[in-house]
């Protein structure tokens, strides 16, 4: 199958490169695409240097837009999957096979790299994990579908849910509400066991107070989203 890797990148200028060679080396199978969110730091820079292949985005449109902006790459390049894998070296690129393979087996439509299975590698802060424990019970009750780490950023998809998130995909903090929207219509979800590490450079978009907003406003857009979406199914 043909396999494209998403980075979303913003103001990674420490990270950056670091992680093309992680996914270039443990999986050289696959293809990527970086998507440079209108770094305000080096970013591009790095990205010009290491003749990576990049999307350079002309105004920040965030994580979902920029999410979106690979998955439409995805789709208009006739990738059968896609993952999404962070920009900040958090995630291991040794597991993209052993993430992939639900879907190349049939078993699922997306699968999710969970670091909650297993409970190996960094677990977040207890305020996290509290907080990620919260959205899955909901989004469990809203949907029926059951995931352990909800805001994981490393997941794969296959032609399908390719196809709905290049149209429709949250734009703010779009993780659980894209596991929502999927949920409701129809698709399969797994989650794969893998380790994740700490961020070595820069810092997270989501301190301690912010976690709090956004704990409110998430799990307001989820009930939202569960009253508001259609019925349409996955094609």
């Amino acid at each position: 199958m043909k396999v494209l890797v998403i980075v979303p990148a913003y103001n990674e200028r420490d990270n950056i490169q670091k992680v093309i060679d992680d996914v270039e080396k443990s999986a050289p199978f696959v293809d990527y695409v970086v998507i440079n969110d209108c770094s305000t730091d080096d970013t591009k820079k790095v990205l010009k240097k290491g003749q990576a292949n990049f999307i350079d985005l002309p105004v920040n449109l965030g994580i979902g837009g920029g999410v979106q902006t690979g998955y439409r790459y995805a789709l208009d390049n006739g990738y059968d999957i896609a993952i999404q894998f962070d920009g900040d070296g958090q995630h291991d690129a040794s597991y993209i096979k052993r993430l992939i393979e639900p879907l190349e087996n049939g078993q699922a439509d997306i699968a999710i790299g969970s670091r909650f299975v297993e409970k190996e590698g960094f677990q977040s802060s207890a305020l996290r994990r509290a907080g990620i424990k919260f959205l899955s019970a909901l989004i469990r009750m809203l949907c029926g579908v059951k995931v352990h780490d909800v805001t994981s950023g490393m997941r794969a998809v296959n032609r399908k849910v390719i196809r709905e998130f290049a149209q429709n995909y949250a734009q703010d903090y779009p993780e659980p509400e894209a596991i929502l929207s999927a949920g409701l219509k129809g698709a399969t979800i797994v989650e794969v066991p893998v380790k994740m590490h700490e961020r070595q450079n820069g810092t997270s978009s989501i301190n301690a107070v912010k976690s709090v907003y956004y704990m409110i406003k998430v799990s307001l857009a989820l009930i939202i989203g569960r009253i508001t979406m259609g019925k349409e199914r996955l094609i």
